[in-house]
């Protein structure tokens, strides 16, 4: 279920601070065959690619209408495993983002490691292995395309421990919570000044049982039923969706190489989402 896929865009190169502590500020997926993931999401998002220096991991940089998407780039050597796409949160101390971690009972995966351009980066998992990257900026801009089409516009938790999730991503991020009321389902919204910045989505029975708690990615599209379409003609398959909702219609998808992703088209927003408060 898409959250606001509202906020303040992250365009072009970030100020001294950075984005503020918690923000979404960038996504990559990790492929075996990068090549392939390029024309994949080449078809399904309209993205065009530049290749990224070997210097620098190799791989692609996406661009929607000029504007930097994501980075599509193979694993690190010894750490092939399943493709997936990674969601970063800002800090302006990866140093102490990954203390919290370890205190709210999440994993350190990778680092904090300086990583040139790209800043101080880490990779952690939370209580119930939801995976996550860190990046403390550096001068290389993050996500320039939010909210519009092909871009980057929403992320979700999907977990099968709520309470675990909720309680470690707010104490690791500054972030208030609100409880949403759409048909019963367990799902929230984290806030940063009172805007809208991240979902979590209890996983329910319509979630393969086999496929492992995520954050799921979300890329706006001009056509929700036409991106599903194109998904499962090049090889991908759906996990729900097509489905209406407040904020438009969208659906959560697979690609043929097995990294979940989502799709949003806002201008089909159907229906109305009330905030509840949190249980005293």
């Amino acid at each position: 279920m898409p959250g606001q896929p509202g906020g303040t865009p992250i365009e072009g190169t970030p100020s001294e601070d950075g984005p503020s502590e918690g923000r979404p500020c960038w996504v990559d997926g990790r492929f075996a065959d990068p090549a392939a993931a390029q024309r994949f999401y080449g078809d399904v998002l309209d993205w065009t690619f530049v290749e990224r220096p070997v210097e620098s991991g190799g791989g692609a940089r996406a661009y929607a209408d000029g504007r930097a998407v994501a980075d599509l780039v193979p694993p690190p050597p010894g750490q092939a495993g399943q493709s997936a796409w990674c969601l970063y949160f800002a800090s302006p101390d990866a140093a102490a983002t990954a203390r919290r971690i370890r205190a709210a009972g999440g994993r350190v995966l990778t680092g904090p490691a300086e990583t040139g351009r790209l800043g101080t980066v880490l990779l952690a998992a939370d209580p119930g292995g939801v995976p996550f990257g860190v990046r403390q900026s550096g001068t290389a801009a993050g996500v320039e395309r939010r909210r519009g089409p092909d871009g980057f516009s929403w992320a979700e938790v999907y977990t099968r421990d709520p309470a675990a999730s909720d309680a470690f991503f707010t104490a690791v991020f500054p972030y208030g919570v609100r409880r949403m009321e759409d048909g019963g389902l367990d799902f929230k919204v984290f806030d940063l000044d009172g805007e809208p910045v991240l979902g979590r989505l209890a996983m329910t029975d319509e979630f393969p049982p086999g496929l492992p708690p995520y954050i799921g990615v979300y890329f706006t599209v001009r056509d929700c039923d036409a991106a599903v379409a194109t998904t499962l003609e090049r090889g991908g398959r759906t996990v729900f969706g097509p489905l209406d909702s407040p904020f438009g219609r969208f659906a959560a998808l697979i690609d043929p190489h097995g990294a979940a992703f989502a799709v949003l088209d806002p201008a089909e927003a159907a229906g109305e989402l009330a905030a509840l408060p949190e249980p005293g």
